[in-house]
């Protein structure tokens, strides 16, 4: 099975020794994506909106590199270092996922890269 490696200029680099996205068969795995701004190289300020907001964008850029969309996800794994911030990501997740409900899974965990509030990660189809 061939496998490709996914890399845009309109997502942040990768932090460690891995890929923003792989595309194998009929699927595109990418790797979980921060609030950090494709351009300056930095994390987003201010609350967890606008910090859900980048990363869905990240998330959107490395996809539409790919070929896919949003409207191809099929899991969304959301990573967080505090659950009471569930229903205001859940405000701006909905403006990216209207119609379109792929599966997810929401996770409160102890820390995460850069000491960011958010992580997401997605499978989409081709």
């Amino acid at each position: 099975m061939k496998i490709e490696y996914i890399r845009t200029d309109k997502a942040p680099k990768a932090i460690g020794p891995y890929s923003q996205g792989i595309k194998v068969g009929d699927f595109i795995f990418v790797s979980g994506q921060i609030p950090v701004d494709p351009n300056s190289g930095e994390l987003v300020k201010g609350d967890i909106r606008e910090k859900t907001k980048r990363v869905l964008e990240n998330l959107k850029a490395v996809l539409e590199s790919a070929g896919s969309s949003l409207e191809k996800v099929v899991k969304v794994t959301v990573f967080v270092k505090d659950i009471n911030n569930f229903t205001a990501i859940n405000e701006i997740y909905s403006e990216y996922f209207k119609e379109h409900k792929p599966a997810r899974s929401f996770v409160e965990v102890s820390n995460l890269p850069k000491m960011v509030d958010i992580e997401i990660e997605v499978i989409a189809a081709t």
